[in-house]
């Protein structure tokens, strides 16, 4: 590559990494679309920028071209993901690239729904456009996962979120206390990753024992997630802060398919919505089937603090695509409940399974986060979802770009 290549590729980066930090404010938002950043740069200068809005819509390539105005023509588009070729709800984000004049589009990458796959950037070449992919591709696939599992997978993303004592145990034992194991400035960090998800989960073992709000508590925020209990027999109590508060902040059970009806009319009457799915072969929530039932509402992005048991289920199942463990300075001391089972430490050390991202430090607190490996999903769980045809054909028609 030569240096002046070289130079305009440092570019290209430089600015989309502004469009994904620009896109990422909107993340936990967007549902059931994507949160795309896009910045209009002419001579040097920004000249028009979006983030997809609240809700899915406008798109953030519309948002930016209207703030340029006539500034748009000549520009070139820093987007992070492909532009939509096709008419859903609103028409497409490449007419309205092609209609503004824009000289030059570049994407972190292409969108895999099969809606555009490609058609998007095809069709702003042919119009005389020019078009580079791939700037920024690894920060845009992490942040479009959600999207990205959508469309290919019927299912949202999940991060799962676990806190251990310095000697390995995410709580003290069954008949004791609950154990505060982060200080404040890692509590804070939680608050803001929750802030990030449309959907906060949980087994009901969490919600049984510790009797959590699962709500979002940061300062002027007024976001609601959708908050999960996994709960194959419906053993949520009716006192619990969930159900208590279920008429204000959106509450979902999902149960098995003889959870108790009496139990079921209880939780529906404060407000508890019911979703029904079929067990595992332990008799458990089947998690294939509890994360596609979320995304055919519309969930893109799962936060699961649901335990250990929940927690080594989604490691088991190539499920958890992001593993964010917290570990605290000081150690319990004594025996009890591991935060993770040999088994799901053993897969975290796998390279062919997580990959380390990266490590940060709040305070006494670290915190540690690994991704999924591509491979790691297994052909099983691949198979179902490839079965579950008719949802993923509504999933993938209403989460277009």
């Amino acid at each position: 590559m030569s240096a002046a290549a070289a130079a305009g590729a440092d570019e290209d980066l430089r600015w989309m990494t502004a469009a994904l930090n620009l896109g990422s404010r909107s993340l936990g938002l967007t549902a059931p679309n994507p949160a795309v950043g896009a910045i209009l740069v002419k001579d040097g200068a920004v000249v028009g920028r979006g983030a997809t809005a609240p809700g899915g819509r406008p798109h953030a390539e519309r948002i930016a071209i209207e703030r340029a105005g006539e500034a748009a023509r000549g520009a070139t588009l820093f987007v992070t993901l492909e532009p939509c070729s096709h008419t859903g709800a609103s028409p497409p984000c490449a007419d309205a690239i092609i209609a503004a004049g824009i000289a030059r589009v570049v994407s972190a990458m292409e969108d895999p729904n099969p809606l555009v796959g490609g058609q998007g950037h095809a069709w702003l070449r042919a119009a005389g456009i020019a078009v580079t992919v791939g700037p920024g591709a690894a920060q845009a696939r992490r942040d479009h996962l959600g999207h990205i599992l959508q469309v290919t997978s019927g299912r949202p993303c999940v991060t799962l979120k676990l806190a251990e004592t310095a000697d390995g145990f995410a709580s003290a034992g069954a008949h004791d206390a609950r154990l505060r194991i982060t200080g404040a400035i890692a509590d804070l960090r939680v608050q803001m990753m929750r802030a990030t998800h449309e959907a906060i989960m949980v087994g009901v073992g969490t919600a049984l024992a510790d009797d959590p709000a699962l709500t979002v508590r940061l300062p002027g925020a007024a976001l609601k997630p959708l908050r999960v209990v996994l709960d194959t027999h419906l053993r949520l109590s009716e006192r619990s802060r969930l159900a208590a508060t279920a008429h204000d902040v959106p509450t979902l059970a999902i149960a098995g398919p003889d959870a108790p009806e009496e139990a079921a009319r209880r939780l529906s009457g404060l407000g508890v919505a019911i979703e029904y799915v079929g067990l595992d072969a332990d008799g458990r929530i089947d998690l294939g089937q509890a994360l596609r039932a979320l995304a055919g509402r519309g969930i893109t992005r799962v936060f699961s603090e649901g335990g250990p048991r929940v927690a080594a289920a989604l490691i088991a199942l190539g499920l958890a695509d992001r593993v964010a463990l917290i570990t605290a300075e000081k150690p319990l001391g004594r025996r009890g409940v591991p935060a993770l089972s040999e088994e799901a430490r053993a897969a975290l050390a796998d390279a062919s399974r997580y990959q380390p991202d990266e490590t940060l430090f709040y305070g006494p607190d670290t915190l540690r986060i690994w991704d999924r490996a591509e491979r790691s999903a297994t052909g099983a769980f691949r198979d179902q979802l490839q079965a579950w045809s008719g949802t993923r054909e509504a999933c993938t028609d209403r989460s277009s770009h």
